[in-house]
């Protein structure tokens, strides 16, 4: 099965961002991490993909928003994961 595209926006100092990140390396995948730390370009994209996101993480996998890393670490609570992540 293809991997989808995982993409994560984070900000530098983020517990939350952290802890997801590390779950989607414990499950071997890649991911593309946009750093909104300062705003900016990929800030106004998140938005633009999520309106209604305040906080970061924001998590999308294959343009599909995942929301953030309470709402991964319940994906793989409830088994769902390895199907989201092309596993």
């Amino acid at each position: 099965m293809k991997q989808p595209k995982i993409e994560i926006y984070t900000k530098l100092h983020c517990g939350y961002c952290h802890r997801a990140k590390r779950l989607l390396g414990e499950k071997g995948v890649e991911y593309e991490e946009h750093d909104i730390t300062l705003g900016g370009v990929g800030r106004a994209q998140m938005l633009t993909r999520k309106p209604d996101a305040r906080t970061v993480p924001q998590i999308f996998i294959d343009g599909r928003a995942i929301g953030g890393s309470d709402d991964l670490a319940q994906l793989e609570r409830e088994g769902r994961l390895d199907a989201l992540l092309g596993l």
